[in-house]
């Protein structure tokens, strides 16, 4: 029989002991819960989620196939496969306590539900799980205390060793609990002498002890493991324990698709901007605070982290965090409105709790959302930081405030420019809708293949390809505006409104069928943020539209450009859109042409360093992120960088020269390389 024999309780002190401890840790546990749950209804109500049963299916199945981490498994890090065991094992624990010690010992059922064959089956899966749970529990602390991934090297707190420890201790009561049952001659009822292996064997131990002696331990190893597990429910919602319940409630209000769009702020109504107040978040928001577990995923994978800037994200949710913890309970104290605002003052977060150099720092790459297992969120935040430093405070840096005026005055962020939209045409026939708008596709240029001079090649490959293929196409010419992300990611969403309705009212008068723009950025907001503001327009990537046109046969390639070529994942084409394939089937079509991929790809691509509005910041901290991203494009051995993004190209046509390679390795656009190409003439 099991730990839950009920001879452990047949005395009226057994009983009491066991509800009261149990009873008082629920209390403890209940009313961390009340309180956490109160300081998150300090947020604001966020909008709206919907598909219920879509996102209730999504958490399920994320949170039981354990999809959630090992989405993060690779070959240098499998600390994902751990914490699959003890999930795993913590899920078929709670079950086996509701069951078989709440049920079987606290209300003496054991006699009835332990002499049944599901007791019998469950002990054999309780047997193996809490040996795959003490080997997880054993890898994180080895990796975590020994054998340190870089991630973690900085992390060895004894909150870490506390959790490690006692998922790593309260299996092991278990199975000695179990073999002690099996020594005394009670063993589960099953099948003959199948007994479950590993408690089995170890009831060898006490072969030849005294029964008494035998009675005793069991009854402290059962203790010892309740124990445990009481602790572990204590501590669970003051500790990043907190996860295993936050987990899945935080994945079930994830954001919506498409990925990475921003919020929308009504201007007219809105009291205050931005993250001024850490009352300023949304519930989900602080959902995000309760659930990070202080993985440092985030960190690792941050460009700015890597490159010596201030900015990490990790940082940034624990420091939102702290603010939380401090202000909540007296704010839930506090009488009148004037404790209040001493309590929490407008713009105590942006700038102060999130420092300006971290909010500045970030690229918005969204590498941190991606790869974090519990879906927190943090590039929301760091915006809204930065709206609240621009709307309300006017703090912004001169380079990217001179940007911002310059899409107000001249429609575009490039100050320095006498070009014009149009001047990229020369010599390509190329039509603009305004004199004749019977075409099939636009070409959104966008603001820096029309007028920053290396991107105009680009525009221009892009003209040549699509009138290779007879594609039946037009421009804006000086209709076209900027699109607003540089407005949006700066934090000037009233400029960013302002910009986008222009520009909806402008392509729905045209009656606009097909958008293809060069841009990822025009992209992501004209496709995935327009129908916000109820532009709803179908937007395709360059890249996309040239891999339809070979796979429709409309463009063939007898000979590539010679060399060896990587492809370059832009974070907003990559991360936010999930376009991997169209650009490496591109150059999959290209004969002759060598193809290698640097470390850091797809998902996991290393950012450029021009996006979050940075390509118009002076990067000032640290390393330039193009020049480390660069550094991985020369060890893969390429002489070719392709990008499919204009900052790209200009950040890393800046970096090659920076690193002295400019004369042996060349950067090129993917529509730069297929309009260098040799096409097949039928």
């Amino acid at each position: 029989m099991s730990a839950t024999n009920i001879t452990y309780f047949g005395f009226i002190p057994g009983y009491v002991i066991f509800w009261g401890v149990t009873l008082l840790a629920a209390g403890f546990f209940l009313n961390r819960i009340f309180q956490l749950r109160r300081y998150m209804f300090l947020g604001k109500k966020p909008a709206g989620f919907g598909e219920t049963l879509k996102r209730g299916f999504d958490s399920f199945w994320i949170s039981l196939t354990q999809w959630c981490q090992l989405k993060n498994l690779t070959a240098k890090d499998r600390a994902s496969i751990g914490h699959a065991l003890m999930f795993w094992g913590f899920v078929t624990f709670v079950f086996f306590y509701f069951l078989f010690i709440i049920l079987g010992a606290g209300f003496g059922l054991s006699e009835s539900l332990e002499h049944t064959r599901f007791f019998f089956y469950y002990a054999w899966v309780m047997d193996i799980m809490a040996v795959l749970v003490v080997t997880g529990a054993g890898w994180g602390i080895i990796r975590r205390y020994v054998v340190r991934p870089e991630r973690l090297a900085t992390e060895r707190t004894f909150e870490a060793i506390v959790i490690l420890g006692s998922v790593f201790f309260h299996p092991i009561t278990h199975l000695f609990k179990e073999a002690t049952s099996i020594a005394l001659g009670h063993p589960p009822v099953g099948l003959g002498a199948a007994l479950p292996p590993v408690s089995s064997a170890l009831s060898s131990i006490f072969s030849g002890s005294p029964v008494g002696t035998v009675e005793t331990a069991s009854i402290w190893f059962f203790w010892a493991h309740w124990l445990t597990v009481l602790f572990v429910l204590v501590i669970i919602p003051y500790t990043r324990y907190f996860h295993v319940m936050a987990a899945p409630i935080n994945i079930f209000f994830k954001a919506a698709p498409p990925k990475g769009v921003l919020s929308k702020i009504d201007i007219e109504t809105a009291e205050n901007f931005g993250l001024s107040r850490i009352t300023d978040l949304t519930w989900k928001q602080i959902l995000d605070l309760y659930t990070c577990v202080i993985c440092n995923n985030c960190q690792e994978q941050c460009p700015a982290t890597a490159t010596g800037k201030p900015l990490n994200p990790r940082k940034i949710i624990q420091d939102l965090k702290m603010q939380l913890l401090d202000v909540a309970p007296r704010l839930i104290k506090a009488k009148d409105d004037a404790a209040i605002a001493e309590i929490n003052p407008e713009n105590s977060v942006a700038g102060k709790v999130l420092a300006e150099d971290e909010v500045w720092a970030c690229t918005t790459c969204r590498a941190c959302d991606e790869v974090c297992p519990l879906w927190v969120e943090h590039i929301d935040k760091i915006v809204e930081a930065r709206r609240n430093l621009v709307m309300e405070q006017s703090n912004i840096p001169e380079t990217a405030e001179g940007a911002l005026r310059s899409i107000e005055d001249r429609g575009h962020p490039w100050r320095g420019t006498t070009a014009t939209r149009t001047d990229w045409t020369e010599g390509l026939d190329v039509k603009t809708l305004a004199d004749d708008s019977d075409v099939d596709v636009l070409y959104w240029v966008g603001c820096t293949s029309a007028l920053e001079e290396r991107s105009t090649r680009v525009a221009r490959a892009v003209a040549k390809v699509l009138q290779s293929a007879g594609v039946k196409f037009g421009i804006l010419g000086d209709e076209e505006s900027c699109c607003g992300d540089p407005a949006r990611r700066l934090g000037n969403e009233y400029l960013f409104q302002m910009v986008a309705e222009s520009n909806i009212e402008i392509l729905k008068r045209y009656n606009i069928k097909e958008i293809v723009t060069s841009c990822p950025h025009c992209y992501q907001v004209i496709k995935n943020e327009y129908p916000q503001f109820g532009g709803n327009f179908e937007v395709t990537h360059h890249t996309e539209f040239i891999a339809q046109l070979f796979e429709e046969k409309k463009l063939s390639l007898v000979k590539g450009p010679s060399g060896t070529v990587t492809y370059h994942d832009s974070c907003y084409l990559g991360r936010y859109n999930d376009i991997y394939r169209q650009p490496r089937e591109i150059l999959g079509n290209m004969p002759g042409v060598r193809v290698v991929e640097m470390e850091n790809n797809r998902s996991r691509s290393f950012c450029c360093g021009g996006g979050g509005g940075r390509m118009w910041l002076e990067e000032r901290i640290g390393t330039r992120i193009s020049e480390q991203r660069t550094e991985e494009a020369i060890k893969a051995g390429a002489e070719i960088i392709a990008t499919a993004c204009p900052f790209c190209l200009q950040m890393f046509d800046d970096a090659l020269k920076a690193k002295g390679v400019a004369e042996k390795m060349k950067v090129k656009d993917l529509a730069e390389l297929v309009a260098e190409s040799e096409l097949y003439q039928p």
